[in-house]
């Protein structure tokens, strides 16, 4: 897949500003395994592979195990994730596709069971972070940052 525009070289003002947010949602204070971890969830519900590999490399970098990452896509099955993660999931699954049905109050309620509104804030600022890149990256055919597999 060709590369379609370098986002950064077109519009370079709005992306200082994309940039300088992102910075600020890796520095809002909650967990970078956290975020890591909200990173390639939206990712993988966007089809976004450049972001899959690139939040699943961070993760392993920071320390998170393999197996958890390889159980992201199935997180509802899974017990390896600890009750505010999977509040955090299902917040994430609900707000980037939230124009299927919203977001309800129930999942609200049991959302701020395991975070302040603060952290609320933050956790939804860096879901709409992430799905920009997303949208960005899958849009444009962003260059993968690993090599492609040789057809057979």
């Amino acid at each position: 897949m060709k590369q379609r525009l370098q986002f950064f070289g077109a519009a370079p003002e709005i992306m200082k500003a994309v940039s300088a947010l992102n910075k600020a949602v890796d520095e809002c204070g909650l967990e970078q395994s956290l975020l890591h971890l909200i990173k390639l969830r939206a990712s993988q519900i966007n089809g976004c592979s450049y972001c899959v590999e690139m939040h699943s490399r961070e993760a392993r970098h920071d320390g998170e195990t393999e197996q958890r990452l390889y159980l992201v896509s199935a997180w509802k099955e899974s017990p390896l994730f600890s009750e505010r993660e999977r509040a955090a999931f299902a917040w994430t699954d609900v707000v980037t596709k939230i124009a299927d049905s919203g977001v309800s109050d129930d999942l609200y309620a049991k959302t701020l069971e395991h975070f302040l509104e603060e952290e609320l804030a933050k956790l939804t600022v860096a879901i709409g972070m992430i799905n920009i890149w997303n949208r960005l990256c899958v849009s444009f055919h962003a260059i993968h940052p690993v090599p492609a597999a040789n057809a057979a």
